[in-house]
């Protein structure tokens, strides 16, 4: 196993194995099969959590397999520590550090990288993570809490417009401008907002009508949690990193949470499987032209009914496949 990251902060460890009973695995089974593992091949786990991929992975590699996982997350890094198992490499690293990974261990090509988007049932659940408008703690919200700034550390400088801007882009939340000078006016006023308790309230208030059965806070903290982790931009800086090192036929699975990521994911996957961007008059033969990277392997898969019932969470899930083909 690689000790590939710094001691983490031991109230981040000790909340790793309390919050491992509360996570349970989104399109776990078909993530993998979508995987078509070789047993002797070389696998990426992008999102290691709490090993719930990782693991099943491992159990269909044969002897000289190997994967490897990679998370931002400490309590995460800290999970992947406790797998004592040869065939197993765990690295603490940002998305866009990928090519780390690969220098490092002297990756050239791999057979298949799995990506689990989004924000994992530990974080929401441990309140002291700054993640859930229901449980009061720090406003933090950084899933790396190793580097970056905190959410309660961006609202003190932000401006009103980029702040409605963001609450409007990342949440798609239609009253932005109202939370965006909510929040502003507390913060013009002397209040610093420092707990989530705090931003939950006046989101609360500034939000005229509510969408039943949804906490009116929903859309500002996810849009303040893909800004603070810049979100969008690393997942940008991923796909490019994870077609170059895929071996033909190797395989690319992505569960996306959020519309945003996935059509991300699902404009990347088209880019390079239809790179024609000359008019469809242009006199050029078919064989000159360019050919596709990726290929996009069935239709997205969103979690089934029995899922979505036992673990609600998933409800919002869509995974995409793609396979590397032989071009350069």
């Amino acid at each position: 196993m690689t000790k590939g990251a710094e001691v983490a902060p031991s109230s981040v460890l000790g909340a790793a194995d309390s919050e491992q009973s509360s996570h349970i695995t989104v399109l776990l089974a078909e993530a993998v099969d979508a995987l078509a593992i070789k047993k002797d091949g070389t696998y990426i786990d992008c999102t290691f959590g709490r090993g719930g991929h990782s693991k099943r992975i491992l159990s269909q590699l044969g002897p000289k397999g190997r994967l490897f996982a990679i998370d931002q997350d400490m309590a995460a890094y800290a999970a992947g520590e406790a797998i004592d198992d040869p065939r197993f490499y765990m690295e603490h690293l940002h998305f866009s550090e990928l090519n780390q990974l690969a220098a490092k261990h002297q990756l050239t090509s791999v057979d298949g990288i799995l990506m689990d988007l989004g924000i994992s049932s530990p974080q929401v659940d441990v309140g002291e993570r700054g993640f859930s408008f229901r449980l009061n703690g720090p406003l933090d919200m950084r899933m790396d809490q190793t580097r970056g700034k905190t959410v309660a550390a961006l609202l003190e400088t932000i401006t009103e417009k980029q702040l409605g801007e963001v609450i409007k882009h990342y949440g798609e939340e239609r009253f932005a401008k109202q939370v965006a000078r909510a929040i502003i006016k507390e913060r013009t006023d002397g209040c610093a907002i420092t707990t989530t308790g705090e931003l939950a309230k006046i989101v609360a208030s500034a939000i005229p009508k509510v969408e039943p059965g949804k906490n009116p806070a929903t859309r500002t903290f996810q849009a303040l949690r893909i800004f603070a982790n810049q979100e969008l931009e690393e997942l940008s800086l991923i796909l490019p990193q994870c077609l170059n090192l895929l071996a033909e036929d190797g395989r690319l699975v992505v569960i996306s949470f959020h519309s945003l990521e996935d059509r991300a994911v699902k404009r990347f996957i088209k880019s390079e499987a239809d790179r024609d961007d000359l008019p469809s008059n242009f006199p050029v033969k078919a064989k000159d032209l360019p050919q596709s990277r990726l290929v996009s392997v069935g239709k997205a898969i969103k979690p089934s009914e029995a899922e979505v019932k036992a673990n609600p969470r998933a409800r919002s899930a869509v995974m995409r496949v793609a396979m590397r083909t032989a071009v350069q």
